[in-house]
């Protein structure tokens, strides 16, 4: 494996196409070429963080906040993000970020948060784009169907709503004459071959398309394949923040008191204790600013982290009760789940979590939120 197989891996899981346009996302520092034996996964890149890399052998860091966020006119070890960007080069570490991006990845961290609290029905907070869909058609010889359709699926495609494996097959007569410097599945050189093959049709978003069409190709047993692909009028919603249902009605005191368990931390709550709470909005990270999105959807509370003062005020006008469990709390299911999906490479997967954030917990925790009954 190289730091550009690893690339390609998550890229597939959270496209750099669905960062925010401010963010700054995909391989920061390092050479894509480097082989990857061991690597990191952490939130933030840090000196603690990259002294344990060194300490483990990684040659790649996988981090969710960016280390470099604005563009730096110089390099200059006497400020912390010189010393580090120069540690890391010295030990040749390269650096990848999924941020945005794998905020709103359909399986990425707004979809493991939402998985945390079991919920049901569950719809994107906030829309931050649209994708391109396309349409794979591809006709295949029967008995073959099974091993291009698991390619297309592998390649990203099939996917609609909350449901994988979305395809559809019709059976038909293919016909074909194989001319001289062929080299026939079916056949033989210079006769008219009618097979019984399958018209097999799925739906993919554009960033998927180059990849799935590889491996269906790769798949098919044909020597010439024949597929169409269309482009469609309907698109695929990219967003942040998850909303859905619990499986089971709890009251406020109950949703928080499972928060803190869950997520091993300390919440701030505004609102209710015994309200009684159905449906939940979620956002990893900060989200004050999706308050009146969550309010406006209807749902009964709002998990995020970073609550502000006035951003309370609004939820307590809305009748929408909040659970702040901390910025920190609420992203580091990225460090698990991130690994897991790695952990089947042929690479060993580090985890990085301190056990506390420095100050910025201690702020975070300071105020209280409006209404705490």
């Amino acid at each position: 494996m190289r730091i550009s197989d690893i690339a390609t891996k998550l890229e597939s899981l959270a496209p750099i196409s669905y960062a925010e346009k401010w963010d700054n996302v995909g391989l920061l520092i390092g050479d894509p070429r480097t082989p990857v034996e061991r690597l990191l996964v952490t939130l933030d890149v840090d000196a603690d963080s990259v002294q344990y890399a060194i300490e483990q052998g990684c040659s790649l860091i996988i981090a969710h906040h960016p280390l470099i966020f604005k563009p730096i006119p110089r390099i200059n070890q006497a400020t912390e993000l010189g010393r580090l960007i120069s540690v890391l080069l010295k030990h040749d570490i390269g650096v990848y970020v999924a941020h945005t991006n794998m905020d709103a990845a359909r399986e990425g961290l707004g979809h493991w948060v939402a998985e945390l609290y079991h919920l049901q029905n569950v719809r994107i907070l906030s829309t931050t784009q649209n994708q391109n869909l396309y349409k794979i058609v591809v006709y295949v010889p029967v008995g073959s169907e099974d091993k291009v359709r698991d390619a297309l699926i592998k390649g990203g495609a099939g996917h609609i709503g909350d449901y994988s494996h979305c395809t559809f097959q019709v059976l038909g007569t293919g016909t074909f004459l194989p001319l001289e410097g062929t080299s026939p599945y079916i056949g033989s050189v210079g006769s008219l071959e009618r097979v019984d093959e399958l018209r097999l049709e799925t739906i993919v978003p554009g960033h998927h398309l180059h990849r799935a069409l590889s491996l269906m190709m790769a798949a098919h047993p044909y020597e010439e394949v024949a597929y169409d692909v269309y482009k469609l009028e309907n698109r695929a919603e990219v967003g942040i923040g998850r909303i859905g249902h619990l499986p089971k009605e709890m009251t406020l005191r109950e949703l928080a008191e499972y928060t803190e368990e869950m997520l091993h931390t300390t919440v701030r709550v505004s609102g209710q204790l015994e309200r009684p709470i159905n449906k939940v909005a979620i956002c990893p990270g900060s989200g004050g600013n999706l308050v009146h999105t969550a309010g406006s959807k209807g749902a009964d509370v709002f998990v995020t982290g970073d609550i502000k003062y006035h951003e309370a005020l609004e939820a307590q006008a809305r009748g929408l009760a909040l659970i702040d469990a901390g910025h920190r709390a609420t992203e580091l299911p990225f460090v698990e789940r991130v690994a897991c999906y790695l952990q089947d490479e042929a690479i060993s997967v580090y985890h990085y979590v301190p056990k506390e954030r420095s100050v910025l917990q201690t702020l975070t925790m300071a105020s209280d939120l409006t209404d705490n009954q």
